[in-house]
């Protein structure tokens, strides 16, 4: 397996981690698209990957404080990349529920249960 390949899967993994992070819409490489990883065939836009850190752009769902989804996408990766440092872009927030069934605000964040 080649370097590329190796960054490839881990860019993939990442992508898909941070996806799933409850309060993220999506992945985005930012207003100049600076925040991508060049592939071979092709570029993986919202995961920017260094030797020594990695960057993440996100997009957040409305009503999800920024500080806890930064702070589960920080929690979500360090397993992945526990040499390097992990920077989080917020590049937009979106109003809307997920629609994909996607995840949903904890409890603590929606106010409660009984709200």
């Amino acid at each position: 397996m080649s370097a590329a390949d190796t960054e490839a899967d881990l860019g993939a993994e990442i992508a898909a981690t941070v996806r799933g992070v409850v309060g993220v819409a999506g992945l985005s490489a930012g207003a100049f698209g600076t925040v991508a990883t060049p592939l071979p065939g092709g570029r993986l836009d919202g995961v920017a990957l260094r030797a020594d850190s990695v960057q993440v752009g996100v997009v957040v769902w409305f009503g999800h404080p920024i500080p806890g989804v930064t702070a589960r996408i920080r929690a979500a990766l360090a397993p992945l990349v526990p040499d390097r440092a992990i920077h989080v872009s917020v590049e937009d927030v979106v109003a809307g529920a997920p629609q994909d069934g996607g995840p949903a605000a904890p409890a603590a964040e929606r106010g409660g249960a009984g709200r």
